[in-house]
């Protein structure tokens, strides 16, 4: 049995003709957080696009995603390419670094551009498949089971410290990031469109990890490294806070 339907074309809420529903930020000099995209470009709202843009029209709008985005992630315009790149071509993205350089913050950035919800899942030794997936409950007042979905069904989401989980919580992933949709107990449900894992693991440490085998490294078409900002994106972004 398959649960689920087809969603809205991913390009389109690429490109900002509705979503359903993201996080929005103030578009003023005070606050440089990411807003949708719809707000940042002249496409009309109550039309619906063709799959197929020209090629100008989809430079200016890809332009315009990327721009938005980088008013958040500071200096790091390769990485946020790669993610948009990884979107559009229905893959998945791995960032390798350290704590503290902005792979949250990439991930909700991405999100409030095309106006969709993200999770975040922190991996951890004792996390379950069913913790990432969902699990059916039983329901005593209805004696029923009841499907809770997990973190998983959400357009954007950020698997934390990937290489920190068993192998076992790892796998439930393959099917999640190769088919869009995940089989609990024989019934295959659909996840939502577009749907991107933004991976994260530390490369600095290594002791209590499950490295990734290089088979598991293919689920994703780009592996990237944000690194720290530079002296003049530190500064901007203090200025940006009125901290200085």
């Amino acid at each position: 049995e398959f649960l689920g339907q087809e969603g809205p074309d991913p390009i389109a809420i690429l490109l900002g003709f509705g979503g359903v529903g993201g996080l929005h930020g103030r578009d003023d000099s005070q606050s440089r957080r990411a807003v949708s995209v719809a707000a940042v470009t002249t496409a009309p709202q109550q039309s619906v696009p063709s799959p197929v843009l020209a090629p100008r029209h989809f430079a200016e709008r890809f332009e315009a995603l990327t721009a938005n985005m980088a008013r958040v992630i500071r200096g790091k315009r390769e990485a946020i390419d790669f993610a948009v790149i990884c979107l559009l071509a229905e893959g998945h993205l791995l960032v390798e670094d350290v704590p503290g350089v902005g792979k949250t913050s990439l991930a909700k950035a991405l999100a409030a551009s095309i106006d969709c919800p993200w999770s975040r899942v922190q991996f951890t030794p004792d996390l379950l498949p069913t913790d990432v997936v969902g699990v059916n409950i039983w329901q005593k007042s209805r004696e029923t089971f009841e499907f809770q979905p997990g973190p998983i069904f959400a357009n954007v989401v950020l698997a934390d410290e990937i290489n920190r989980t068993s192998p076992r919580t790892q796998a439930a992933l393959l099917e999640v990031m190769s088919e869009n949709q995940v089989t609990i107990e024989g019934i295959r449900r659909a996840l939502p469109h577009p749907f991107f894992v933004i991976a994260t693991q530390n490369p600095s440490e290594y002791h209590g990890t499950y490295p990734l085998p290089e088979a598991q490294l293919d689920w994703f078409a780009a592996r990237v490294s944000l690194g720290y900002p530079t002296h003049d994106d530190e500064r901007a972004m203090l200025y940006d806070q009125n901290y200085i």
